[in-house]
């Protein structure tokens, strides 16, 4: 049985004012995929998110999501953002962040339905903080509050879950932690995210998109130190996660 394309870009070039960010992207992600979207700052991954999500037009070309412009199909989609506009100070709980992902369509904030709190719960279960719902988001834990972020991406029930940078500034327990649980959510759903650490999630994502201007997709298993070593235009310091790495002659790069 084939895989469903959930995302399909077709010669896709984008541009901040003349500049050339993305230049003939053509790229498909099917249904129950978890692929990793890495390359040097300014490559082009952010704007290649934001393509995904609508919330910016292409230059030229064509994107579908679902087979459907992406504005149409927004509500299927989460997103976790690189900085998220939350100031960590705000005296909110950490299932009032989580239900925040329920806003719009007129809804204002602090009137929920109990199937929005009943999805803010389900949320915060699959990211393992459930039991700690009703504490102020700013004591938590950096890596805590990731998992806040991604609850609250989560909390719409989508089927694609975007990830820009969810592993940022945390260290490598709590970044183990969160692959973890999304490998977990990548049973139900499709997974992109961004990362700087192809080293570290290689171990769980199915496909690589490297990303510099153009995309050229790879599964994980055919990445080299070589390749990222052209992409990023310099050398990249290179460690080994795992056995299975040395085993095959992969070294994988810690960018």
């Amino acid at each position: 049985m084939t895989e469903q394309a959930v995302i399909t870009l077709e010669k896709v070039s984008f541009s901040y004012n003349d500049l050339p960010a993305l230049e003939d992207v053509t790229l498909t992600v099917h249904e129950r995929d978890f692929i990793s979207i890495v390359g040097p700052n300014a490559g082009g991954k952010t704007t290649l998110l934001k393509l995904i999500l609508g919330l910016l037009k292409p230059t030229s070309g064509t994107i579908r999501v679902f087979g459907q412009p992406p504005g149409k199909v927004r509500s299927r989609i989460g997103y976790m953002p690189q900085h998220a506009s939350l100031d960590p100070l705000f005296p909110v709980s950490v299932l009032d962040v989580v239900l925040m992902g329920r806003l719009g369509n007129g809804k204002d904030l602090g009137f929920y339905r109990r199937a929005d709190k009943e999805a803010a719960a389900d949320a915060l279960r699959n990211v393992e903080l459930y039991e700690i719902r009703n504490c102020s988001f700013s004591d938590l834990s950096g890596g805590q509050r990731q998992r806040v972020l991604i609850a609250r991406a989560l909390v719409s029930d989508p089927e694609l879950l975007l990830l820009d940078e969810p592993t940022a500034n945390v260290d490598a327990v709590v970044e183990t932690e969160l692959y973890e649980i999304l490998n977990k959510l990548n049973e139900k759903m499709t997974v992109a995210l961004v990362t700087h650490d192809l080293g570290f999630v290689s171990r769980y994502v199915k496909s690589v998109a490297c990303v510099n201007r153009r995309v050229v997709v790879h599964p994980t298993s055919e990445i080299t130190g070589e390749m990222i070593n052209e992409i990023y235009g310099c050398d990249v310091h290179m460690v080994r996660h795992d056995h299975r790495c040395s085993e095959e002659g992969h070294k994988w790069p810690n960018l």
